[in-house]
């Protein structure tokens, strides 16, 4: 009895600090004064930190509910465009379709630190929209505004180093999301005179990089993750006239609050061009990327017959390939991965094309599908070019697990990423001949 009084208490605590809450938010939708309204805006923001993960839900909530359109507005605006599509009527339209949590939001990032605390607002958000479905349209508000605050043209590039502050530096380990960063050590590595790691950073958060890339300067294209990321610097360097190829082996997000906001495809044009003007002899711009989704694919028994694109008899031969590893390697392919992990594979000719041409398959064909490999489907838009798969590329256990240790190139052709970029969105991923040659 005692618990379901406290229980009960605290919901009343907790449902009152909302009605404070979006009392706060219509004051500032009402408030003219910058001055008071910059005041409201920071109030309001500490009174929504200070609610528990339910009230914060049910903030939301209240957003989705009470700071929607007025849909007899919106009809009575709708029927007088149909009627006369003048501009004055097309004007009214907009403005009463554009939710008001719209213009809540903008009063809110015009306070200091306003744009942060969005960005923080919507990662709370984020873990509720998939449970709520019925908060998309609060979510796609706050995605609406914040991709266009966060556009190319307001972020800055920054090259990070060995002398960058420490807390940058201790943002790069924390958040490095593809090659974890094992200590202050790990991360020296990573930055030696062979290595670069560049950042975006938004005016309005200065000291927070939003996403950061990882490049090796090379002679040649790398076909294993290992030697990239090892730690301690290597004895003898390459001098920097021999680099030919700047590999981007990890690209990691720094702020939950901004997915979906386009930035990576960005960085990545960004850096390379930032990279051919401090050293032009590099002639190739590449990728040493995982592939996440492939072993899940693989296990869920994939329909080949059903995959789009696929030449005469290529589902008997994927079938072919899939039903050689499960024979060789058990249904779990636990067999193939101490073999790749000891690099006794390679003598496994047989196996090793098997599965570098479903590979090539689950790439070509299945990654143009909605639920096709995430890493693919980034790089394929962003126009790049599907260049090379390689075998044991990744041995480390989340390799083995997430791809049996396939790793890919994709080449970024500067003259031609509009042109791959094209072609993906109609549904066809562009390649080279050696991955033609898998199919």
């Amino acid at each position: 009895m005692l618990d379901e009084l406290r229980n009960a208490a605290r919901r009343a605590v907790d449902e009152s600090a909302v009605r404070t809450l979006l009392r706060d938010c219509r004051r500032l939708l009402s408030e003219r004064g910058e001055a008071n309204s910059a005041a409201i805006a920071r109030q309001l923001v500490d009174r929504f930190i200070a609610l528990p993960a339910a009230g914060q839900a049910t903030f939301f909530r209240r957003l989705a509910s009470d700071f929607s359109p007025d849909p007899k507005r919106v009809l009575q605006s709708a029927q007088a465009y149909a009627k006369a599509s003048t501009a004055a009527h097309l004007v009214d339209l907009m403005r009463a379709t554009e939710p008001p949590r719209q213009e809540l939001l903008r009063r809110i990032n015009r306070t200091p630190g306003g744009t942060a605390s969005i960005v923080a607002m919507r990662r709370a958000l984020l873990a509720r929209v998939a449970a709520e479905p019925e908060l998309g349209a609060v979510e796609d508000d706050f995605l609406h505004l914040l991709a266009s605050w966060f556009n190319p043209g307001f972020l800055q590039l920054r090259q990070v180093d060995w002398h960058s502050p420490a807390h940058l530096l201790e943002q790069l380990i924390r958040h490095e999301a593809v090659h974890a960063i094992d200590g202050w050590d790990d991360l020296r590595r990573r930055l030696e005179p062979d290595r670069r790691c560049f950042a975006f950073f938004h005016p309005q958060l200065p000291d927070e990089p939003l996403i950061f890339v990882e490049v090796a300067l090379l002679p040649d294209m790398p076909d294993a993750i290992a030697p990239l990321i090892a730690r301690g610097a290597t004895a003898d360097p390459p001098a920097p006239g021999r680099f030919k190829v700047a590999a981007f082996y990890s690209i990691s997000n720094c702020q939950p609050g901004l997915k979906g906001v386009s930035l990576g495809n960005f960085l990545i044009k960004r850096v390379a061009e930032r990279l051919q003007d401090e050293l032009p002899q590099l002639r190739t711009f590449c990728t040493l990327s995982p592939l996440p989704g492939f072993a899940a694919w693989l296990a869920a028994g994939p329909d080949f017959a059903a995959l789009p694109g696929l030449k005469r008899g290529g589902a008997g031969r994927l079938a072919d390939a899939a039903r050689l590893l499960q024979e060789a390697h058990g249904d779990d392919l636990a067999g193939l991965h101490g073999a790749v992990a000891q690099q006794a594979a390679q003598e496994d000719e047989a196996g090793r094309e098997a599965l570098l041409r479903l590979g090539a398959a689950y790439l070509v064909h299945a990654t143009p599908l909605p639920k096709g490999d995430p890493v693919a489907r980034f790089h394929l838009d962003n126009g790049a070019r599907l260049e090379r798969l390689n075998f044991a590329g990744d041995v480390s256990k989340k390799g083995l697990k997430q791809a049996h240790g396939l790793m890919v190139n994709y080449l970024y052709d500067l003259d031609r990423i509009e042109t791959h970029h094209e072609m993906f969105t109609r549904g066809e991923v562009a390649h080279s001949r050696a991955v033609a040659a898998l199919l």
